[in-house]
């Protein structure tokens, strides 16, 4: 904080407050601990050592979502500034300062050694290149053509949007439901066959599937959600050492960006 001019702020006061305005789940009970402190005047809060004052959120475990125990909060800072007497400034006097908090989970499948983390409840893109030697670049095309040219696609649907490609149509990571991500690898597998024939895996190709079986929005989603969009998908014949580095990065992205089963997270798909 700088002074200039001739202005008498060391009647120039300024008073803090602060308050949780949204909790994730709305019945969590998040408590805040540390002394918010009560007006002072711009020179003092100026020259204090050190700078600031400490908040710190705590919500008790068993709180949170399921299946991973997920807790998030948003936290609002605010200040309200008192001009000295016989000073009439211009401009706002106030103004409050939004935070993103740290979602807290207990995904032990999500660390080693297993245990909780925290990551920013932000949506994060998946990014995968096209650009010649990429070891994902044949997967990369396969999703870029069903992003871009999605009638082209197998199987054949000419009003067919498939989804991951923005942050309005996000993928849920598919974790604890083994059944139904064996669901989607078979049912992808199934559409190879048939438009594709029996041998379409002949010379060390695999039926490569978009969106991923490893999503909520895989090949298999109207099985268990009927009103999801049918044919959504995409399948194609893909050489095994593509779709297998395509499937390592996947597992990669999940972990170092902590993406979690269901629909309190999700992510995107950029292709560069």
């Amino acid at each position: 904080m700088k002074k200039t001019g001739q202005v008498a702020t060391s009647a120039l006061m300024i008073k803090p407050s602060v308050k949780i305005p949204q909790v994730w789940p709305a019945a969590a009970n998040v408590k805040q601990t540390g002394t918010v402190p009560g007006a002072r005047s711009f020179d003092t809060i100026a020259a204090q050592q050190p700078a600031g004052f400490t908040r710190v959120l705590n919500a008790a475990a068993g709180q949170g979502s399921n299946p991973s125990d997920a807790t998030a909060a948003v936290f609002e800072g605010s200040a309200t500034i008192t001009p000295p007497p016989g000073y009439t400034p211009g401009g706002e006097l106030s103004g409050t300062l939004f935070f993103l908090t740290p979602r807290r989970d207990e995904a032990k499948y999500l660390s080693k050694p297993a245990q909780g983390g925290a990551a920013f409840t932000y949506l994060v893109p998946l990014v995968y290149s096209t650009k010649a030697g990429a070891p994902v670049r044949a997967v990369a095309q396969h999703i870029k053509n069903a992003f871009t040219e999605p009638g082209t696609t197998k199987p054949v649907n000419a009003n067919k949007k498939v989804p991951g490609s923005t942050v309005q149509t996000p993928l849920r990571r598919l974790y604890h439901d083994n059944a139904r991500r064996k669901k989607n690898r078979s049912t992808a597998v199934s559409i190879c066959k048939k438009v594709f024939g029996d041998d379409y895996a002949r010379g060390g190709k695999e039926c490569d599937e978009y969106p991923f079986a490893t999503t909520y929005e895989g090949c298999a989603q109207t099985t268990y959600e009927p009103s999801a969009p049918k044919n959504s998908f995409s399948v194609l014949p893909l050489a095994k050492k593509d779709n297998g580095n395509a499937g390592n990065l996947l597992g990669q992205f999940m972990t170092l960006n902590r993406i979690l089963d269901g629909d309190d997270d999700g992510f995107y798909v950029t292709i560069r």
